[in-house]
This record gives C-alpha cells, structure tokens and sequence, in this order.
C-alpha cells in the first residue's frame, strides 16, 4: 500500500523590536541572562500589560504579505497553564480573534507554484529561555515577553521539500519586510512540524506526530523524510503510529521521541481582562502596509523588469548586503546588466578568494559606477576596467585618477585599427581559410593577435568588426 503524507507547520517568529510585547524592558538577544526583565514579564502584583505598537504594525506587515484578512480589532486572551519557563502561570495570547486568518503562501516545487493555505496568524508573548544540565535547570528570563507571531499553516503539503520551501518563503517574509532577523539559529524563527500518514487517495487524517524545534531548513526536510519512512515502515508491518512529541537528532539524521501525548490540554483561555479590545482603524492599517518595506518577491519582480532573468535576480537577492549595495548602484546608474556583472562577477570572485564578504568591500557604489561609465563611453576596455578594479576594490581610489596613474586608455581611433587589423590578417593567411571553410573561432584568433599587437588598448567591438569586414571581403 501506498502512503501519502499530511504536513501541517507552526512557525513562532520572535518579532525585532526595542521592547518587549507587553513591558518596557527592552527585546535584544544575547544580553547577560536575567538583566533584560520587568515586573510586567513577571507578573508582580499591580503591573499592567501595554501592548507594543510596534509589533502590532509587524503583525500587520506579515498578514497582508501573506493575503490574510486583517481583524480591525485587536483581542487577547489568557492560555493559563504551569511550567517551569512561564514565570506568569499564563501567557498572553490571541485565541478566537487573532489579528490575521485565512490567508496563503505560493512556493515553488519542481519549476511549479504551488498554493500553501494559512489558518491564522497571531501574537503572543515568548516563554522564558530553559538551560537543561545534569542536576538542574537554569531559567533566562530575558527571553520571556519577547514579542511572537505565530503562523499555523493549513495541513496541504505532502513532502518533506515543500515543507522546507514553505518555511523558506515565511522565512523570507518576515525577514524583508523588517519583522525578524529570521535567525533559526538563535530561536528567532522555530517551527514545529505536525506530520500523519494516510492511504494514497484517502480523505480520512492518520495519527498525527508533533516534530518539536526544527532549528534550520534543511533539518525540516531530513526530520520529515524521516518520519515518513518511520511511519510507512509501522503502517506496511501492520503496526499503529502512536500520537507523539518527538525531536530531530542532527548527529543521528532521525527522529527521536520525547514524550507521548494523552488527551488534549485544556488551558482554560479567557479574555484577558487587563487589555480592552483595541479599534485599529483602516488608515492605521494602510500605513502599516504603505511603510513595510520591498519583499523578496517584489524585489524580483523589479528586477527582472528592469531587465534581469529570473536566475540573475535571485543572485542578487542571495545576500542582503548584495541588495542593498545593488539598488544603492541602481539609484545613479540604469545599466543594470553591466551593475550585475561586475557585483556577481568580478567583485563576488574577489570578496570569496580572499575570505571577505560584502561588509568588507571598501569600493563605494559610486566609484564603482564611475568605473562602469568610463566603460560605456569607450574610454577604457573591459580588461582595462577589470585593471582598475584591482586597485580600487579595497581602496576606493578614483578610477579616474587610478587610470591616468596606469596610463590606461583604450584606443578607439578607426584608422589606426583598421591599419594593425590589415597587418595580423596579412601575417596569417590561414586563418582566412579556416574561417571560409566554417572554423569561427578563426576570428577570435585574429582579434586576440591585434589585442596584443595594440597591448590590449584596442577597442576590442571595433576590432571585431573591422576583422570581420576586411576577411568576409577577401
């Protein structure tokens, strides 16, 4: 028998703002441990929640980039439960109302779209930061507080890959729009991946299994992969695939089980009764979306209108220090495909030999795009352009005075061109035959032997066509 898998993903993003979601201690990772708590993040009798701006607005950016209805009323409510990681004994959250629902992802699968359904999205407040040792625990309080959305996909996707490229395209929302750093690594962006399996053409859901903590893209695809061939091999030896929390192991690429689950946990939720019901009107609304900065797809899209293929923009869109320092260079300059290929060649060649990255290059967009226009104007070759480069790359001389210091200039005078092409064509006769018996390459041949008759100073698209015209006629 034949099984097909049902994915379903919970992604929590901590949100990048100064403070917390409902206290003024300020939201910054990596701080000395319990020096960035309030009494608001406590709980401590006569506090009360302030809901931050800020991550309202966040919330709001992320629901509109994913096509969700945006409720004009803000909810929260109280998820009362006891655990060690929530000094409250209740977290706030959004239950009924959350502020975005019913929305969807597209992501790309074998060179097709795909449509990914979202249930909802809401804001919460994160727990405490947990430290397991060998006879204790250690708590982190300056985690708890910290400002979440929380994204809960529909359960649409079937295969350990659409799942990480659905992840990947969240991922990549929450971090252009100025949501999140999106850092798996450091718990910004966790998701947990719900995972049955049911009979090929069967409508009817299997057991399902909780996949708690997924910490990078590729672990979700591995810890899904593996999970379905764990649960195809229960199924196909007549077993039954229990409901659990289970973990990826990354040093063993397997799922390993962390406890079972029981009947579902009633936590009780109720309005909170702290914070009114706050009106968001539309122009808040719109102002929020009007200011949330370029996606990823936007991005693309502006890309290849401005005359880049689909590859060359997602290059570009590798690396957003390659972004910003690109569309600095599109702001004084329309020549975008000569932009493109000196930043993904020439410079990305020299940043990666030399173990630098983007915020290491000290070659200014401007002098860049000055060394590109002495380019288009003919004043200097392409090889002469990729000297100069050279010397201002981690300098950011001015290619102009870089130039006269070299002597560089490229000779584009048509007669004494034609004079050396005439020359190199009379020393080579057999090239001439090569080329009226179909060997192309028979011109490359000639125009190099006139480069280096001209020391590389010939325009080398007037030497070509001179070449071709003198052999064509002969």
């Amino acid at each position: 028998m034949n099984f097909e898998a049902v994915i379903g993903i919970e992604i929590h993003v901590e949100m990048k703002t100064k403070t917390k979601m409902f206290s003024s201690a300020l939201n910054k990772f990596g701080a000395l441990p319990n020096t960035l708590v309030s009494p608001v993040d406590m709980a401590f009798p006569g506090i009360m929640p302030v809901v931050n701006k800020q991550a309202v607005i966040n919330a709001i950016r992320v629901s509109n980039a994913l096509h969700m209805e945006i409720d004009h009323e803000l909810w929260f409510d109280r998820k009362n439960y006891f655990y060690s990681d929530l000094p409250k004994g209740y977290q706030i959250t959004q239950d009924k109302r959350p502020i975005g629902k019913k929305g969807y992802v597209e992501i790309e699968v074998n060179n097709e779209i795909k449509k990914i359904g979202i249930e909802r999205l809401h804001m919460e407040e994160d727990t405490c930061k947990q430290l397991h040792l060998a006879d204790c625990t250690l708590l982190d309080y300056n985690r708890a507080g910290t400002p979440l959305v929380e994204i809960v996909s529909l359960p649409e996707m079937h295969t350990g890959e659409e799942a990480m490229k659905y992840v990947e395209q969240i991922r990549s929302i929450v971090i252009y729009s100025g949501v999140s750093d999106g850092k798996m690594e450091e718990g910004s962006l966790r998701c947990d991946v719900n995972i049955s399996l049911r009979p090929v053409g069967s409508e009817k859901f299997g057991t399902k299994v909780e996949i708690k903590n997924l910490n990078s893209l590729s672990n979700v695809q591995k810890a899904i992969d593996y999970e379905v061939i764990r649960q195809s091999n229960i199924l196909i030896n007549g077993g039954t695939v229990e409901q659990e929390t289970r973990r990826f192991d990354e040093t063993n690429k397997e799922t390993v089980l962390m406890r079972k689950k029981t009947d579902a946990v009633d936590y009780k939720y109720f309005t909170e009764p702290n914070i009114t019901p706050i009106k968001l009107s539309q122009d808040f609304i719109d102002e929020a979306i009007k200011t949330c900065p370029e996606l990823a797809s936007e991005k693309l899209a502006r890309y290849m209108k401005l005359g880049l293929s689909k590859e060359e923009a997602n290059q570009i869109l590798s690396s957003f220090d390659l972004i910003s320092y690109f569309d600095e260079c599109l702001t004084k300059s329309s020549s975008i495909k000569m932009i493109w290929n000196f930043l993904t060649g020439d410079i990305t060649s020299y940043l990666n030999k030399n173990n630098l990255t983007m915020k290491d290059l000290k070659l200014s967009s401007d002098h860049l795009i000055k060394l590109l226009s002495l380019m288009e104007k003919q004043e200097i070759s392409v090889a002469q352009g990729r000297k100069i480069l050279e010397v201002i790359i981690m300098s950011d001389e001015d290619p102009v005075s870089v130039q006269e210091k070299l002597g560089l200039k490229q000779n584009s005078n048509e007669d004494e061109i034609k004079a050396m092409c005439e020359e190199v064509i009379d020393s080579n006769p057999q090239s001439i035959i090569d080329y009226k018996n179909g060997k192309d390459r028979a011109i490359g041949f000639l125009v190099g032997q006139v480069m280096k008759k001209s020391k590389g100073k010939a325009n080398p698209q007037m030497v070509n066509k001179i070449i071709l015209e003198i052999v064509k006629n002969k």
